[in-house]
């Protein structure tokens, strides 16, 4: 789905990505990259499938827009070294023509000489490109001729049917200088947003994007 921000066309994609058009930018945030294996370590039966469909969607995501720059908005990795980060490595050096850079999360712990060896350009706070400021966690104050976008809340948006049934779904949140990615990593949670009237929700549901 194509919207506007300050007058920039922006594409919402299903994947639970951002696409910039015209820098040919790839925007994802919260990943979680072993989760997965954090969970099973601690008894929980998640399925190692969750790890391959996470990475599948990625490389597809990447082959469909073919982006210059993929930048991810933190928490990449859930937390400590593990074998999620030499498939990450590997997808870097496929695609070697682009450049993948990480806005550090505070869930991306280890040090910086790790993130260079995964070929890994790394922003500490922030990326900014104007006229969007990329960020990890939303920041209190914005400039007047500025947008931030954030990933780290999780949004999600309760929907109520006709029989008042109910569903969560992953959305995209746009407030008038701040707008929030939807966790792109499977298992990863979502936290209930209660939008104000002029913000802008999309949801996501399964390979469509609505308006709500």
């Amino acid at each position: 789905m194509e919207i506007r921000i300050l007058d920039e066309v922006v594409d919402l994609l299903w994947q639970k990505a951002l696409f910039w058009r015209r820098q040919k930018l790839l925007i994802l945030a919260d990943l979680h990259l072993g989760k997965v294996n954090h969970f099973r370590k601690a008894g929980i039966p998640v399925p190692l499938k969750a790890n391959q469909k996470n990475q599948e969607l990625l490389i597809s995501l990447i082959m469909e827009v073919k982006p210059d720059r993929v930048v991810f908005l933190g928490d990449l990795f859930h937390s400590h070294y593990n074998s999620e980060w030499e498939t990450v490595k590997q997808l870097v050096d496929h695609f070697r023509f682009i450049s993948f850079e990480l806005v550090r999360g505070n869930h991306d712990i280890l040090n910086n000489e790790r993130y260079r060896l995964t070929g890994l350009k790394l922003h500490e706070e922030k990326l900014d490109v104007n006229p969007f400021i990329f960020t990890h966690e939303p920041v209190p104050q914005v400039p007047a001729d500025r947008y931030t976008l954030s990933g780290h809340i999780h949004p999600g948006i309760q929907l109520i049917g006709k029989g008042k049934q109910a569903v969560v779904l992953p959305c995209f949140c746009f407030s008038d200088q701040q707008g929030y990615l939807p966790a792109f990593g499977a298992f990863t949670g979502m936290a209930r947003i209660h939008p104000k009237k002029t913000d802008r929700i999309y949801a996501v549901a399964n390979d469509r994007i609505m308006k709500v």
